[in-house]
């Protein structure tokens, strides 16, 4: 039972090591974008987007979430590059 007890208490500490590395990657990965051109602001937004949404819609139908947040992603990030969102004519 004791064994149990330290495997229960082992895997809750890994769990939240292994959370608050991703973590702290992400804030160092998400630090380098801050002079970003606004195109690429939007590729990375709409890439981003396009991804949780793809993800959400391929498990909801069934299908693959893995597949649907990497069709999703790349769908996104064209979308948003493509989209300048400048107005002509102003």
């Amino acid at each position: 039972m004791t064994t149990t007890i330290q495997r229960t208490t082992m895997s809750k500490t890994t769990r939240a090591a292994t959370g608050l590395t991703l973590l702290v990657l992400a804030a160092g990965a998400l630090g380098g974008c801050s002079n970003l051109s606004h195109r690429e602001n939007n590729a990375l937004v709409g890439g981003g987007l396009g991804a949780a949404g793809g993800a959400v819609i391929g498990a909801v139908t069934g299908g693959s979430a893995l597949y649907g947040g990497l069709l999703g992603g790349a769908a996104g990030a064209a979308v948003g590059a493509l989209s300048s969102g400048e107005r002509h004519g102003r």
